[in-house]
């Protein structure tokens, strides 16, 4: 027992590892788009460093996961942990003379670390399954999880703080001695075994997923955003990716080796539970990235500043993340699940109609936008657990690993493109409205006049932001209501019986003698 549990330690610390890098660079974007010469007015170029790690932690998660299934989990864990090193350090190395280098490389350096990083999920998921027993296996499955969401609220404020110690690229040089250490214990904690049944793996299902979200990304990112919300390849791109992506459900559907196996399941429910996480992915990408920039662009805040802000959000979102375990134990899944993305739509609503005056708006002696910030993560923390709980009330025990990756899958498919799509409309917003804007220059006139148009052109930017960002806000609290509705249709697993504490002791480890 005890070499099991020091096994899944340390396949947990590992997801921990790749899913705080998921995060950081959300509260470091401004300072990045300094050190690489980025007009701030430009922030739609550096777009690609966030979708680029998103696309393939997606893309890896499940081909890898797959992978472990047939050579074992020790290697592929290995496998993963180097390139993860080797795509740090090409992301730290990022620079240029000009911002295209730096963005390319910087790109580069994420995209193989999403890819890596992705993989580390499901494999450490299917060694649960492999070390324990069916009964005891949902609660340790929960474990891992919870290291994953830990990443998530941990991550922005990890960032921040390493960047303002020492430099945004310590960020990524210093996974390189962290990486090393887990390649020490994981060789010599986690079994190196093969698995007896050795799976085919579905090659074809993984390029064709990976494909089509690639195109769908590629065609909603516009690097010149002050003609039209895509970019003149973005109509044609899409269309491809849709039928790529049509072409995945239909090999889905007919193979032999799938890449998610949904024999078994209910699918109604488990598209549903799904849904949610899709869009509650979507919604707390934004909130990470545009939060942050609320507070840099609008706020003056630094990095570190900026993070304090969206701790906010992340301590609610942690905090509610536990309750929301326990409202689903006590009255079942759906509940939860419908206050919770109604709860984050109020929480968005409110944020959309944050004043200009920001920091001396309250509720009585309430901070606003200390309110609205927890009443969001509240929301949306609300999700977390009743959303995985949910889904492995649809599937056999024996897909539980596939099913608990699932539900991280679709919820960075939601960060990935719910960010891809509306920083392309926010950007093209922002020019749309700052059009006519000229910036002053200091020629013909005198020191007090250009001042004052300087300072008149500086609130239009602030006040375009400002519209940009309460658009943006309205979107996220629409997608979050239909969350809601799509919420009615998850299994719930009923209120719990006066039984519920011989089950639980049933399951977790170590309460029945």
């Amino acid at each position: 027992m005890t070499r099991r549990r020091i096994a899944i330690g340390v396949g947990g610390a590992v997801v921990l590892l790749a899913a705080l890098d998921a995060y950081v660079v959300t509260t470091i974007l401004v300072t990045v788009v300094g050190d690489l010469g980025i007009p701030i007015n430009r922030l739609e170029r550096v777009t690609p460093v966030v979708t680029g790690f998103l696309l393939g932690y997606v893309a890896g998660m499940p081909l890898l996961g797959r992978l472990s299934d047939r050579f074992g989990r020790r290697p592929v864990i290995q496998l993963c942990l180097v390139a993860f090193a080797a795509g740090s350090a090409v992301t730290a190395c990022a620079e240029g003379t000009q911002w295209a280098d730096g963005i390319i490389t910087l790109t580069a350096g994420r995209l193989v670390q999403g890819l890596a990083g992705g993989a580390l999920l499901p494999v450490t998921m299917a060694l649960a399954a492999d070390l324990w027993e069916e009964r005891r296996r949902p609660v340790v499955l929960g474990v891992v999880g919870s290291a994953q969401e830990l990443g998530s609220a941990v991550g922005p404020l990890y960032g921040a703080a390493l960047a303002a110690a020492l430099d945004w690229r310590a960020i990524f040089w210093i996974n390189i001695p962290l990486t090393a250490a887990a390649m020490v214990a994981v060789h010599f904690c986690v079994p190196a075994g093969r698995p007896r049944e050795r799976p085919g793996i579905d090659v074809v299902g993984g390029v064709l997923l990976a494909a089509g979200l690639a195109l769908v990304v590629v065609g909603v990112y516009n690097p010149e955003p002050e003609e039209s919300a895509l970019p003149p390849w973005g109509l044609p791109v899409l269309a491809a990716g849709v039928a790529v992506t049509a072409a995945f459900v239909l090999w889905e559907t007919r193979s032999r080796t799938r890449l998610l196996d949904l024999e078994g399941t209910r699918r109604g429910p488990l598209f549903a539970t799904l849904g949610v996480s899709l869009l509650s992915g979507a919604a707390l990408m934004v909130t990470l990235v545009d939060v942050q920039l609320v507070a840099q662009t609008l706020l003056g805040e630094d990095t570190m500043g900026g993070a304090l802000i969206l701790a906010r959000f992340l301590v609610a979102l942690l905090v509610a993340a536990f309750l929301g375990g326990l409202a689903a134990w006590r009255f079942g899944e759906r509940p939860p699940l419908v206050a919770g993305m109604a709860i984050a739509a109020l929480g968005y609503a409110l944020i959309a109609t944050w004043p200009e005056g920001l920091r001396d708006a309250a509720y009585g002696p309430l901070p606003r936008m200390d309110v609205d910030l927890v009443v969001t993560g509240a929301g949306l923390g609300l999700v977390i657990a009743p959303v995985s709980s949910a889904v492995l009330r649809t599937v056999p025990a024996a897909r539980y690993g596939i099913a608990s990756a699932a539900v991280v899958v679709a919820r960075m498919m939601g960060m990935l493109l719910g960010i891809a799509a509306l920083s392309a409309w926010g950007f093209h917003r922002f020019h749309s409205l700052t059009a006519d804007l000229q910036t002053p220059l200091p020629f013909l006139m005198s020191r007090q006049e250009f001042a004052r148009r300087l300072a008149e052109y500086q609130e239009a930017v602030r006040d375009a932001l400002r519209t940009e960002y309460q658009e943006i806000f309205w979107i996220t609290a629409v997608l979050c209501l239909v969350g809601a509705v799509l919420a009615l249709a998850v299994r719930d697993g009923g209120r719990v019986s006066g039984g519920a504490g011989e089950a639980v002791a049933e399951t977790v480890p170590g309460t029945r003698s």
